[in-house]
Formats: C-alpha cells, structure tokens, sequence
C-alpha cells in the first residue's frame, strides 16, 4: 500500500533529472523536489505557511551550493530543509503561548494529496482516501521517526546520506526506520 501511494506521490512530484542526457541544472532539481519538500516540511510543522517559508528558505539557500556535483544536492537539500524545520519548530517552543494565535486547526491532508487529474473517480477517490490516512498515520509519528521514515522510504535515500541530513549515526536511522514502520504498520492495519 505504501509503495502504490509512493509512486502516486513521485508520479504527481514530477522527476527533477531529464532522460535526454542533459547535465541537470539547480533549478530543474529544485522544481522537481519542491512538491515533495513541501509535505515534508507541513507534516512536520503541521502549518502551511510555516512550511511554505521553510522550503523557501532552504530553496533559497542552496543557491549557494551551485556550484557543487549534481549528486551532492539532495542530501545538502534534505540537510537544509531539515535543520530549518527545526528551527521553526524550536522557535515555537520558546514563544510565550498567550502572544500566539488560538488557532488549533488541524490541516485537511486531503488538500495535500498528489493531483489526481485524468484518473476515473473511483480511483481517484481511493488514492485520496490512501494519501490521507498514510499522511494522518505519518504526522502522529514521532519527529525523527517521521523523518527516517520519508527520508528512507518516500526519498529512497540510502542510509548513510539519511544519516547524514539527520544528523545522527546509521544504527540510529535504522531504528527510528523500523519503529516508524511498526508504528504506520499498527495504524493501518485495519485499513487493509
């Protein structure tokens, strides 16, 4: 089931390399994994605007590795979006609660699902209905195994580069990975 919603999702994300041979510039990189950012950053900010801001910056912010190997740019991607994740996160810890907005709003991840364009209804429907849950299952899991998981699993990247953008060592991301599949794998059980 995962994996038919990850290809949905790369399918509706667009790939950021062209077959025909051409060397990739930063700019068809940064289109191609926009999409993809973004439900990073809301699922673990939970606030679109918030993640809006956050992938811009981290966009923003790989201007400055132009320069560098096409190869090297996910993971310095991923690294940057993640550390600005934090970021905002950490500053909302240290906000005073009365000064913020009562907004408690959950986000409708049904707003979020890949485009569906050209699919039959009901099939359409179903793969809402799939993004949705996986997306409610992801965003009840713990920061870092959320981040393992869409990092390992919906990114594909191995487990060193994982590591690396977490910031932690490859048994760590190994273990985060597991109990975040053992956790999405209770959640949506019943779902089968």
């Amino acid at each position: 089931m995962l994996e038919r919603v990850n290809a949905d999702v790369d399918e509706a994300s667009g790939d950021a390399f062209a077959a025909d041979g051409v060397a990739p510039t930063l700019d068809a990189f940064l289109a191609g994994i926009g999409g993809r950012a973004f439900r990073f950053a809301e699922l673990a900010l939970r606030q679109r605007d918030d993640a809006l801001d956050a992938v811009q910056d981290a966009m923003a912010r790989m201007l400055a590795y132009r320069a560098r190997p096409a190869t090297e740019w996910p993971p310095l991607f991923w690294r940057i979006l993640r550390t600005r994740v934090v970021d905002v996160q950490r500053r909302r810890t240290f906000r005073l609660r009365w000064l913020l907005p009562a907004d408690d709003a959950q986000p409708d991840w049904n707003d979020r699902a890949p485009d569906r364009d050209g699919l039959d209804p009901s099939r359409a429907h179903d793969q809402r209905e799939a993004w949705s849950r996986v997306a409610d299952a992801l965003a009840a899991l713990p920061r870092r195994q959320r981040e393992a998981f869409t990092l390992r699993v919906l990114e594909e990247l191995d487990v060193a580069t994982t590591a690396q953008v977490m910031g932690c060592g490859e048994g760590s991301v190994k273990t985060h990975l597991s109990r975040a599949r053992e956790a999405l794998q209770q959640q949506l059980e019943d779902w089968r």
